[in-house]
């Protein structure tokens, strides 16, 4: 069973995005989502676990929707992306995941974090 978390930096404002509302979504293998959980990332813009107390993620295919343009409409910013989607494959048992995303009104990056 394996674990996931995230960690949302503001790189345009040179710090955590603290507020900001993430959504795991399960895919069935035909096409169909399913929400798993929704959080919100903290004042260091972490979510420790996006599966606290709920069963821990078999392998298949999950979805992180990152609220982006709430975040950033918060702000006071106008922003490009109205939602950060990223589609992950998680294909081993027992392992922690996690998933940081590094934001701006008009760019994100991500990649597999320890």
């Amino acid at each position: 069973m394996s674990s996931l978390s995230t960690h949302v930096l503001d790189t345009a404002h040179g710090r955590p995005a603290a507020g900001l509302a993430v959504a795991l979504d399960f895919c069935d293998g035909e096409g169909s989502w399913t929400e798993l959980a929704r959080r919100t990332t903290n004042a260091d813009g972490r979510i420790p676990s996006l599966t606290a107390g709920e069963a821990p993620l078999e392998p298949g295919i999950y979805r992180l929707r990152f609220e982006t343009g709430s975040y950033f409409r918060s702000l006071g910013v106008t922003g490009f992306y109205p939602e950060v989607q990223i589609l992950v494959s998680l294909d081993t048992s027992g392992v922690h995941y996690h998933i940081p995303l590094l934001l701006s009104p008009f760019g994100f990056t991500t990649y597999r974090g320890s």
